[in-house]
């Protein structure tokens, strides 16, 4: 859609001092839209809020989050509110990613994994519906990922922790049916980010730089559900939810 479909728009984006996040506000500001980054890592929030200046968004807000922190939350969302006047789209997408398996990966990675990808991303949704509520419209974003089509080995804790992104959304889908609220929910394949540069194999690996635009370019699209990119993760997640647990289990 270009610039011209940014301009005036407000977007907040959480997670966003590296990887996707960080990627996705890059392309937002290019857009022309206003964009707010939020991350626990303030340091790395303020080189990118000269970044997203210089790529063209108008205004840039520059807030250190840790989504695990309610009251943190409603802090940042009425600090944003009271400089835009209203939100027009909020990406949930701060997230972790600990692998290792069932009872061998210490469980206080297990519990990070829960409390950033499931609590504090339906904390992220909470604070966001209450603006849209209350504004009268909106455009959730959830950052999902192929992972939460089947349990992998290794992979059960952050895997579920998808699985419960795509649920919840699935739920306020539902929820928001016929309003002026959208509901979006992405769940990217191998886009190299540091989340995913440890990982043994990467198939299908693409840049962030694309994996940005192609987000944004479905965000744009409102688009309710999508693999990112759609060819082939598509097709890769139907198989992988069809493939029988004794080939799963190969996959070790």
């Amino acid at each position: 859609m270009g610039l011209q479909a940014g301009l005036g728009k407000g977007v907040l984006i959480t997670g966003a001092s590296s990887g996707l996040g960080r990627q996705m506000a890059i392309e937002f500001a290019q857009r022309g839209y206003r964009v707010a980054v939020t991350a626990r890592r303030l340091d790395a929030l303020t080189a990118l809020q000269t970044e997203l200046q210089q790529a063209g968004s108008s205004q840039v807000i520059v807030a250190e989050l840790d989504v695990t922190d309610d009251e943190a939350i409603t802090r940042v969302f009425a600090s944003v509110l009271a400089q835009w006047g209203a939100l027009d789209i909020v990406v949930a997408n701060a997230g972790v990613g600990h692998h290792g398996y069932i009872g061998k990966l210490p469980f206080f990675k297990v519990r990070e994994v829960v409390n950033t990808n499931v609590t504090g991303f339906m904390a992220t949704v909470d604070a966001a519906m209450h603006c849209f509520r209350g504004q009268g419209f909106g455009h959730l974003v959830g950052i999902s990922s192929v992972a939460a089509f089947r349990g992998m080995p290794a992979g059960g804790a952050y895997g579920a922790s998808k699985a419960a992104v795509t649920t919840y959304l699935e739920s306020l889908r539902a929820e928001t049916h016929g309003t002026k609220v959208h509901v979006t929910t992405l769940s990217p394949g191998f886009i190299d980010t540091p989340l995913n540069r440890g990982a043994k194999s990467r198939p299908f690996v693409i840049p962030v730089e694309r994996g940005g635009r192609l987000l944004v370019d479905l965000i744009e699209r409102r688009v309710q559900t999508a693999t990112v990119p759609r060819w082939p993760w598509g097709l890769v997640a139907w198989l992988m939810s069809a493939m029988p647990t004794a080939i799963i289990a190969r996959m070790r």
